[in-house]
C-alpha cells in the first residue's frame, strides 16, 4: 500500500498506471495538492511529488530530483503574444499589467494566481509562474508560452520522502519515475500463482494445459 502526494502542475497519470501494472505493492492512493510536503510531514502521504525549492526539506528527508520546469508566463488568448505562440523574453512584457508574479525564493500562493489567470482570460495583463502550473491552471481564454527570464526563479520537480518510512514500495515507485524497467532487479514484479508457474512452462514445452505435448497436423476422430 501506497499514498502519494503529487503538486499543483505534475502530471504523473503514467508513473501510477505502470506501477500498478509492474508491482504488487496492493493500493495505490493519490492525492493532488498544493502543498504536498505538509501531507508527507503530518503522515497523510508516504511519497511525495513536489517543486523545488523548498527550504522546509532537510536532513529528515531523502530527496530525487526527476526534471526542470521551464519558466512560463500566461497571456490572453487574443493578445499578439498568442499569436506568435513564441518563447517570450521579459522585454516584451514589460509594459503589460503584472497580474501575479512568483516569489523570488519560488512561492506559488496558488489561490492568488487562480485570481490572476481569471484577470488575463478577461484580457488584462499577464501572470508570471512555472509553465506547467500555468498549463493545468489556465482557462480556454489564456494561453501559457515560456518565458526568458533569468530574474524569474527556476523551479524543479523531485520525489521526496521521510528517511525513517523508507520502503520498498517507495523504491519501486521512485524506479518507475525514473524510467526503471520492469525487469529490473529492484522492481518488485508482480507474484504468480503456482497455477500461472505451470501454464508458464507447460508453454514452454508446447503443452496442452491438460495434457501431453500438441501434435500439430493431426485430426481428431
Amino acid at each position: 500500500m501506497l499514498t502519494i502526494a503529487f503538486v499543483t502542475g505534475t502530471e504523473p497519470g503514467k508513473w501510477f498506471a505502470r506501477f500498478r501494472r509492474r508491482t504488487d505493492h496492493g493500493t495505490l492512493t493519490t492525492i493532488d495538492s498544493h502543498d504536498p510536503l505538509s501531507l508527507l510531514e503530518d503522515g497523510s502521504a508516504d511519497l511525495a511529488l513536489l517543486r523545488l525549492p523548498d527550504g522546509r526539506i532537510d536532513s529528515r528527508f531523502h530527496q530525487v530530483a526527476l526534471y526542470g520546469e521551464a519558466r512560463g508566463v500566461a497571456v490572453p488568448k487574443d493578445s499578439i503574444f498568442a499569436e506568435v505562440g513564441e518563447k517570450v523574453a521579459a522585454a516584451d512584457i514589460d509594459d503589460e499589467h503584472l497580474n501575479y508574479r512568483i516569489t523570488d525564493d519560488a512561492g506559488i500562493d496558488y489561490e492568488a494566481l487562480a485570481d490572476a489567470l481569471q484577470v488575463v482570460a478577461a484580457g488584462v495583463g499577464v501572470a508570471i509562474a512555472p509553465r506547467p502550473v500555468l498549463k493545468v491552471m489556465s482557462r480556454k481564454q489564456v494561453v501559457p508560452l515560456e518565458l526568458a527570464d533569468p530574474t524569474v526563479p527556476e523551479t524543479s520537480i523531485a520525489l521526496v520522502w521521510l528517511k525513517d518510512k523508507d520502503n520498498d514500495a517507495i523504491q519501486d515507485f521512485v524506479g518507475v519515475a525514473k524510467g526503471r524497467t520492469a525487469n529490473s532487479s529492484r522492481q518488485a514484479a508482480p507474484k504468480r500463482t503456482a497455477r500461472d508457474k505451470a501454464l508458464a512452462k507447460q508453454a514452454r514445452r508446447g503443452q496442452r494445459p491438460g495434457g501431453g505435448a500438441s501434435r500439430p497436423g493431426r485430426k481428431r476422430r
